[in-house]
């Protein structure tokens, strides 16, 4: 509890936050005091912190400072952060969860010098699923040789989905107010919903990428993830913007607000497809039926919609490996530090090293290493048709019916985690078509499986990230399905449905 705050860190909002700081009843110190107290006490049980800030306190000593001085710089002035880390920090080892890059020194990732001119405390970087989960189709998600394994906070022995799986669980214990994700096909929104948070995956281009650790400039982002859409939309408001360091961000439109307006009303005559992603968990059905009529109650019109992804993987999988080499050899390239030159280096360094390869080997890697360069005809075909595929499976959608957004279940109940046995899926995932085509995709709490959380994603057209936020925001302040984690060691709930990729491709679900 911090003084004056009259609330749990659980349930306190940015805008409750900042009107406390701001009337003098709490500082910023007491409460990056009290987040760094969560971690000294919750931490044990989820492991998703890989590195606390040394200096945290005094960044919200400055804060405090500041705010005296001159007011607060932004919504986010004295607000703890957490960082995945694979994006940029100066002062903070960048390891992207490999030993590899233990000896690296990267400099601040654009996105983490917005937080810093915001007046953000920097809490301290996030454990995620190694490099992104794209080193072997048979890794466990949450697990890196640096920070271990981060464990889904509802249930301990049950996954946290990834990568971004110490940004998620983090938030979601409540060891920081807001985080940084990143998502190439799945990492931000399946661990914010299997760990009942909110994760905005903006469209891309709309957060510079650079100073993060790649896989494929054609799909990576980073997004906030938080316990309140409120908390997220604040964050992202800070974090995006033209970066001459991302080209990407060059297509931001002219007029696209930095700022988000959230409409509690949003819902009332709104069009809402539904992607229902049905029979493949009773569990999962059972809710997006509940959240369906809830909708209805809101006033929006609800449409049934098929959205038939099938055709984008293998393309989508064809591309990434070309373009991860690309990507990965241009960032270690670019660099400074002690660190495998390349990606053959990483291959290396892997092989000799006597913790990587522990639990999984590193087929990706391998399988990128092989992979012709981005320029092949091969490559820029079938990147031109994964991406088109899904552009037009969205948009398609969206036009035929008239529709503002397309709802769909986020994930199904967290899975065992079984180092050294991959990933056994559980339920359905409606990640691809939005992260394929970069377009946004905004996850909320829609209910509970057990005692597993499920998200709800709303899923929208190219750079329609403000409406999208507002038709989340109205859905979260409707329906209020999040609740606060019990840390129970087991669940004997049955496992109706499990998934791992065929043995015959080397595709990753969450990247």
């Amino acid at each position: 509890m911090v003084r004056g705050l009259g609330t749990g860190l659980d349930a306190v909002t940015i805008p409750r936050l900042q009107g406390l700081m701001g009337r003098g009843r709490v500082s910023a110190v007491e409460v990056t005091g009290a987040y760094l107290a969560r971690i000294g006490a919750v931490d044990r049980k989820v492991n998703a912190v890989i590195t606390v800030n040394p200096r945290a306190v005094a960044e919200a000593a400055a804060s405090d400072r500041w705010r005296r001085r001159f007011g607060a710089r932004s919504a986010l002035e004295g607000i703890p952060v957490l960082v995945k880390d694979n994006v940029g920090t100066r002062d903070l080892p960048t390891t992207a969860g490999s030993r590899a890059l233990l000896h690296a020194r990267s400099g601040d990732a654009t996105l983490v010098r917005r937080l810093r001119a915001a007046g953000a405390v920097i809490l301290g970087k996030a454990n995620l699923s190694e490099w992104a989960n794209f080193r072997d189709p048979a890794s466990t998600s949450g697990w890196s040789a640096v920070g271990g394994l981060t464990k889904n906070p509802y249930v301990l022995d049950r996954n946290a989905c990834g990568s971004s799986s110490g940004s998620a669980a983090g938030v979601a214990a409540s060891l920081a107010q807001v985080a940084i994700g990143t998502e190439t096909d799945g990492s931000i929104v399946c661990p914010s919903g299997t760990t009942g948070v909110v994760g905005v995956k903006p469209t891309l281009g709309l957060v510079s990428r650079a100073g993060v650790v790649p896989i494929s400039a054609e799909q990576d982002t980073a997004g906030p993830i938080a316990r309140h859409v409120v908390d997220a939309a604040l964050t992202l408001s800070v974090i995006q913007g033209r970066d001459a360091r991302d080209p990407a961000t060059a297509e931001i439109p002219a007029g696209q607000p930095d700022r988000y307006r959230l409409d509690r009303g949003a819902l009332r005559g709104a069009r809402i497809g539904v992607w229902r992603l049905s029979g493949i968990d009773a569990g999962v059905d059972e809710i997006v039926r509940r959240r369906v009529a809830d909708l209805r109650t809101a006033g929006a019109t609800v449409v049934d919609v098929r959205i038939d992804d099938s055709t984008v993987s293998d393309d989508e999988t064809t591309a990434l490996l070309a373009e991860f080499k690309r990507d990965i050899n241009a960032y270690l390239a670019a660099t400074p530090g002690r660190h495998p030159a390349d990606l053959a280096g990483l291959i290396a360094f892997d092989q000799a090293d006597p913790i990587e390869l522990t639990y999984f080997g590193q087929r990706l890697f391998t399988a990128a290493q092989a992979s012709p360069p981005t320029t092949d005809p091969a490559i820029v075909a079938a990147r031109r048709r994964a991406t088109s595929t899904a552009r037009r499976l969205i948009d398609d959608t969206l036009a035929r019916d008239h529709l503002d957004a397309i709802v769909a279940p986020t994930n199904g109940p967290a899975w065992v985690s079984t180092l050294g046995h991959g990933d056994a899926f559980t339920g359905p995932s409606s990640s691809t078509p939005a992260a394929v085509s970069g377009y946004p995709d905004i996850t909320v709490p829609a209910g509970f499986d057990g005692p597993l959380p499920i998200g709800l994603s709303f899923i929208a057209g190219r750079w329609s990230d403000p409406a999208t936020l507002s038709l989340a925001y109205a859905f979260e302040q409707v329906t209020h399905q999040r609740r606060p984690p019990r840390y129970l060691p087991t669940s004997p709930s049955p496992q109706r449905f499990t998934w791992k990729p065929p043995a015959s491709s080397p595709g990753a679900f969450a990247r």
